[in-house]
């Protein structure tokens, strides 16, 4: 199991977090994600042998959302 942490870029409001942290629960492999939504921080934590991260950040960026 990894965790990794990003900060998201332009997070705003409550119905974008939600929509981030839908998002991050249906991708495979993706055990949990944690949101600070006061310092647009996020943990996730996901199974090495079932996906790698840059899958993971194409899969939050194809969506739009901006990773630091």
């Amino acid at each position: 199991m990894a965790i990794s942490t990003f900060f998201i870029k332009d997070l705003q409001g409550e119905t974008q977090f939600q929509s981030l942290g839908h998002l991050l629960t249906t991708i495979n492999g993706v055990e949990r994600a944690l949101i600070d939504t006061k310092d647009k921080e996020i943990k996730i934590e996901y199974i090495e042998k079932e996906i790698e991260l840059k899958d993971i950040v194409a899969n939050i960026e194809s969506h739009g959302f901006r990773l630091q």
